[in-house]
């Protein structure tokens, strides 16, 4: 799963790359984490939102509601589930991502490895929104089997849409969206760093 992504684009340079407007409240970049924000394409705007829908967790030990965990991951497989069902009917957005990353090797060293195009600033990614109590406006990144370049290292990998297709997976029917929701075939850029995946965020 991916559980961090980098953009490091400011909000107008998305604007002006996805041909949008700029959203109120867009401030993000970076390296983002769940739980952070995130910038997202949806109806025409470029918006801030959360990276995660939350979830509410209990206790086990004392039975008193824990602070919520953001579900930052839709896999593919579980989109017609009821926790996704309806924001993947009516809330699809796109993700603008410069590169994500996965963690690389033996528990307890490993690495960022990142991911991107060569030659291309701005990936699409497939995502889908909704509006929170805890967070306000918040969204998750669509996942789908690995294609063979990044199934080495973590068998899933983002939806990465191509620009012919973004119209289609915003405003196209349901299964129109589905059917995009594949691994990307093209040619990945690969980074293996020494960076330790477990950090402090920035």
């Amino acid at each position: 799963m991916c559980n961090l992504y980098r953009m490091t684009n400011s909000v107008a340079e998305v604007a002006k790359l996805f041909g949008e407007s700029v959203g109120a409240h867009s401030n993000a970049g970076g390296d983002v984490y769940p739980g952070y924000s995130g910038f997202v394409i949806e109806a025409g705007e470029v918006r801030s939102m959360v990276w995660g829908f939350p979830l509410a967790l209990r206790s086990k030990k004392t039975g008193n509601m824990l602070k919520p965990k953001p579900v930052n991951n839709a896999r593919t497989d579980k989109l017609d589930s009821s926790f996704w069902r309806s924001s993947f009917r009516d809330r699809r957005c796109l993700i603008p991502v410069n590169t994500f990353a996965e963690a690389e090797g033996a528990r307890g060293s490993m690495t960022r490895t990142w991911f991107g195009i060569e030659g291309q600033p701005l990936l699409a990614c497939a995502g889908v929104w909704r509006e929170t109590d805890e967070w306000g406006p918040a969204y998750s990144m669509i996942m789908t089997d690995a294609n063979p370049i990044v199934a080495p290292i973590h068998n899933r990998m983002p939806v990465i849409l191509r620009p012919d297709s973004w119209l289609s997976y915003l405003s196209g029917t349901e299964g129109q969206a589905k059917s995009l929701c594949v691994a990307y075939a093209g040619a990945l850029h690969v980074e293996r760093t020494e960076d330790p995946w477990f950090r402090k965020k920035s």
